[in-house]
């Protein structure tokens, strides 16, 4: 490519958009307020035209809430023009495609393009499921196509990831990057894996909580309420699923794991599938994990009964979860002791419950009395913790642990004794995928954590997340994971292994 094109787009240069759905009007309306003159095609008839109205209605609208002024939304309706042909893209720099998610219609598409645009035009796909390089394979030039994946609401979310096919030349992602980021956006770059950053990352959020529903570790309000307030997460996998759409999250996760020749670490959820089959897609046809519409009843997380808290708490072992519990606790009234007692608790209370950090394992291996607590994203502020109790553990036992986080101004949920728990077992498989994609190149550490950031709203980056964790503790939950679910799905990544603390015969960790 021309060395112009690593600058970006020029902000007076054409850019054209095809397809004109609620994605293809998203990226016209960014191309618009960032100066760009638009054409707007459409295979339909009359739709692109239509698409100009619906764009200029948003731009009233930002007028009317102070975001733009009128002389702005004047200047951007005047520079959009809807075309009904191809050959009448030819002056574009950038043609932004967003069609169908069909590979044979996008390739067929772009090669009708070459014929029309100039040499140094660069192509963009918005594909979120396809192989970029799969789609410029048909091109007589595929060096000059890039994949530019916007997120819905594209004028509002700021991730943009800029997908490197097999034979896009350096220069157009760095145009493409360059134009990404002059438009407003947050580009990251990555290169033409299934699923790019966030779709291929993001899976176990979604996979964990319908595997702990299958397992009947909790339902689905409290593996949601136990992920947003002990793990910070934003939305839990079931609500999310809801909003997005459990048919189009299915077939993401349908996609992502097809493409990877059926990995283990990518299987779709069997009750998803039954869920998508009967046609309960979520909000948008009134019920999925939930029912919505007039009447629906919210669905409300298993918290347990006020129960009365322990006047003491022994610290048996100098542990995070010890660590981070002693001050609380302290604060709250109750008396912190030092002292010894089972070696696999962090924590004993004096009715004999012994607690311990969820680490993979069971709490049934641990002692009559054992309650695993899950992780948190942070003691201080998290409102929710989730405990699991050892079958055997005697019911005084557990309501003394219920007492003891409730007097903390926790909510508890009390959940089946399951590997891994809730937030334990997600964060370490997305620490997994996010370390394994940074090692094989998918993208740096650095725009991982930021695209999943943006692109999912994480409170955290995954790779900075399992770095806080310590690859030791990841890959030991993972290996207990792995010995209860021995089908690969948890094996730790080989990026997480090569980092594993090595130990002599005398049990001396080695470099």
């Amino acid at each position: 490519m021309n060395a112009p094109h690593a600058a970006g787009a020029a902000a007076t240069a054409t850019v054209a958009v095809i397809g004109t759905g609620t994605m293809g009007q998203g990226i016209a309306q960014v191309a618009l307020v960032a100066g760009h003159p638009v054409l707007l095609h459409d295979a339909v008839p009359g739709r692109a035209a239509e698409a100009v109205g619906v764009i200029g209605a948003r731009l009233d609208r930002l007028v009317d809430k102070g975001r733009m002024t009128a002389a702005a939304r004047d200047a951007a309706r005047a520079a959009v023009h809807a075309v009904d042909d191809l050959s009448a893209l030819a002056p574009a720099v950038l043609v932004v495609e967003a069609v169908a998610e069909l590979l044979d219609v996008k390739r067929a598409l772009f090669a009708g393009l070459e014929a029309v645009v100039a040499d140094d035009c660069v192509l963009a796909t918005n594909t979120s499921s396809l192989s970029v390089t799969a789609v410029a394979g048909a091109l007589r030039r595929p060096e000059r196509l890039v994949g530019l994946h916007f997120f819905n609401p594209a004028p509002l979310l700021p991730l943009v990831e800029v997908v490197s096919g097999f034979a896009t030349d350096p220069a157009v992602a760095d145009f493409a990057f360059a134009t990404a980021a002059a438009w407003g956006k947050t580009p990251v770059r990555c290169t033409d894996t299934p699923g790019f950053v966030v779709n291929r990352v993001a899976r176990p959020f979604y996979a964990e909580g319908f595997r702990l529903l299958e397992e009947r570790a909790a339902d689905p309000a409290t593996i949601d309420a136990v992920l947003r307030e002990a793990g910070g997460f934003r939305m839990g996998p079931f609500e999310l699923t809801d909003l997005i759409g459990q048919d189009v999250n299915e077939a993401v996760t349908r996609s992502v794991w097809e493409a990877f020749f059926h990995d283990p670490k990518f299987t779709p959820s069997l009750a998803q599938r039954r869920l998508v089959e009967s046609g309960l897609h979520g909000r948008k046809s009134g019920r999925g994990w939930y029912r919505y519409g007039d009447g629906a009843t919210p669905p409300q997380p298993h918290t347990a009964p006020d129960t009365a808290a322990p006047k003491s708490v022994t610290i048996t072992h100098g542990s995070p979860l010890a660590a981070a519990l002693a001050p609380l606790a302290e604060a709250a009234g109750i008396t912190v002791e030092t002292g010894t007692g089972a070696s696999w608790a962090d924590l004993t209370l004096p009715g004999g419950a012994g607690l311990r950090l969820a680490d993979g394992s069971l709490a049934a291996e641990h002692g009559r009395d054992a309650v695993q607590v899950d992780l948190v994203l942070d003691w201080a502020t998290c409102t929710r913790v989730a405990l699991a109790p050892a079958p055997t553990a005697a019911p005084e036992a557990v309501a003394e642990a219920v007492g003891l986080f409730q007097s903390l101004g926790k909510r508890v949920s009390v959940v089946r004794d399951t590997p891994g728990m809730i937030v334990t077992r997600t964060v370490a498989m997305l620490a997994d995928l996010a370390a394994d994609a940074v090692d094989r190149g998918v993208a740096s550490a650095a725009d991982v954590d930021t695209a999943m950031r943006l692109g999912v709203n994480y409170p955290v980056g995954p790779v900075e997340w399992g770095e806080r964790l310590g690859a030791e503790w990841v890959v030991g939950v993972l290996d207990r994971l792995h010995a209860a679910y021995p089908t690969g799905r948890y094996a730790p990544c080989p990026e997480l292994n090569r980092r594993r603390p090595r130990r002599g015969p005398a049990g001396v960790i080695s470099s």
